[in-house]
């Protein structure tokens, strides 16, 4: 029997960070890795889907890519949608407002497309991107991440990475192990 956490009933589904991605990941067929300001030094899961990266910039590419392979597979294509979050000082994860906000932007892409079977936390992830679309750049640039890297002189990546849908381009991290 599948843990409750898994969301394995679900087609769009969330959670946090490595762990998280293991288990929404588990009889995914992609996990969208979303790591805005890319800071966290974990690597992409090790997991039995294709690992793709997601961010406010390419939230609509994901979403067609997605819609793609559903098309492509001739069934339901279930998606894991991952917020990446950062580390701490003492090097411990902890929450990070901007892959909140982008995977709830990847979420809401989804959903405009007609996949919109979401889990619970993928609903609230999706409701915290599309209550706060107007103040996204303000929020992310304003957050503790955001101001560390202001601080360390590189404003022009934060302000980068709240673009919307700028890119078309679906990096793909791994490949589906059994392809």
């Amino acid at each position: 029997m599948k843990s409750p956490h898994s969301q394995h009933q679900y087609q769009v589904r969330f959670d946090w960070g490595t762990t998280g991605a293991r288990v929404v990941g588990d009889g995914a067929d992609v996990v969208v890795w979303v790591d805005v300001l890319a800071g966290a030094a974990w690597d992409p899961p090790e997991v039995d889907a294709i690992v793709i990266a997601g961010s406010l910039n390419n939230r609509r590419a994901v979403a067609d890519w997605v819609l793609a392979r559903q098309g492509d597979k001739g069934d339901r294509f279930t998606v894991a949608v991952v917020a990446v979050g950062e580390l701490q000082y003492d090097a411990s994860p902890r929450f990070a407002l901007e892959d909140l906000l982008a995977a709830g932007a990847i979420i809401d892409a989804l959903a405009d497309l007609g996949i919109d079977y979401c889990s619970p936390e993928a609903a609230a992830a999706s409701a915290s991107f599309t209550g706060l679309r107007n103040a996204t750049a303000h929020l992310i640039g304003s957050s503790g991440s955001g101001q560390e890297l202001t601080r360390a002189g590189r404003r022009g990546e934060v302000d980068e990475a709240t673009d919307l849908d700028v890119s078309s381009e679906v990096p793909i991290l791994r490949e589906f192990p059994h392809a």
